[in-house]
């Protein structure tokens, strides 16, 4: 069992940065590879990104790609997303997750939310124009 406990969302304006932690319990955090995830209102639940068990292989969407940073510090139980750059459209609620998928080896999927295992309660990120 993992429970994990996003914080570090809020109001941000646009081009302005935040960064997201995500604090999970229990010895077993680095036997997960673990994802970030947003839900804007009135839409799917969407893939961010996502950073494999000893985080040597790192994926982005195409719409966060050279803005977001994922990180891991196993010893702290921590994964991380650094946000700049940010703009209106990635105003959601921002969620962390963690799967047993071995990322790499040409699959696709860390990138549906189904393949997920335990989820935080999400944080609120809200970009201002």
């Amino acid at each position: 069992q993992v429970q994990l406990v996003e914080s570090g969302g809020g109001l941000v304006q646009a081009g302005g940065s935040l960064r997201l932690s995500c604090a999970a319990s229990g010895r077993t955090f680095s036997s997960y590879a673990m994802g970030w995830f947003r839900q804007a209102p009135g839409k799917e639940r969407e893939f961010v990104a996502a950073i494999s068990r000893s985080a040597t292989i790192t994926y982005y969407a195409d719409s966060v790609k050279g803005r977001f940073t994922i990180s891991r510090d196993n010893a702290k139980n921590t994964v991380y997303l650094q946000m700049n750059s940010l703009k209106p459209e990635d105003t959601a609620v921002y969620y962390c997750a963690a799967t047993v998928i071995r990322l790499g080896g040409g699959s696709y999927r860390y990138t549906g939310p189904n393949n997920y295992d335990y989820w935080g309660q999400g944080t609120q990120v809200t970009v201002s124009s």
